[in-house]
């Protein structure tokens, strides 16, 4: 059974800079395609970045382009979320999906995920 645990979360000032991480057990991390979601009270969940099974693909929504950096250390089974230059509009739970071992893409698509962590809250404020 695959486990996912995001930390990292807090809050912090506007202009801030946190970082997930999430730790996956269970199966051989470098298998998988691994993805971070956010949502909001009151919203659904909404893609944030992707990660390919090999690291050398990666997609963001264009909202967080060019301030957060997803990344991924096979050897510790764990994918990052460096995230800069934070916005009160960041703020949300913050969840890391894992695809199935078959799709080594980065998605986009919250349905292509099969295993979730719990979340972290993310608070942005002054």
């Amino acid at each position: 059974q695959v486990q996912l645990v995001e930390s990292g979360g807090g809050l912090v000032q506007p202009g801030g800079s946190l970082r997930l991480s999430c730790a996956v057990s269970g199966r051989s991390f470098r298998y998988a395609a691994m993805g971070w979601f956010r949502q909001a009270p009151g919203k659904e969940r909404d893609f944030v970045a992707a990660i390919s099974r090999s690291g050398l693909d990666t997609a963001y929504v264009d909202t967080v382009k060019g301030r957060f950096t997803i990344s991924r250390d096979n050897a510790k089974n764990t994918v990052y979320l460096q995230m800069n230059s934070l916005k009160p509009e960041d703020t949300a739970v913050y969840y890391c999906g894992a695809r199935g071992a078959s799709y080594y893409r980065a998605s986009t698509d919250a349905g292509d995920y099969s295993y979730w962590g719990q979340g972290t809250q993310v608070t942005v404020s002054s």
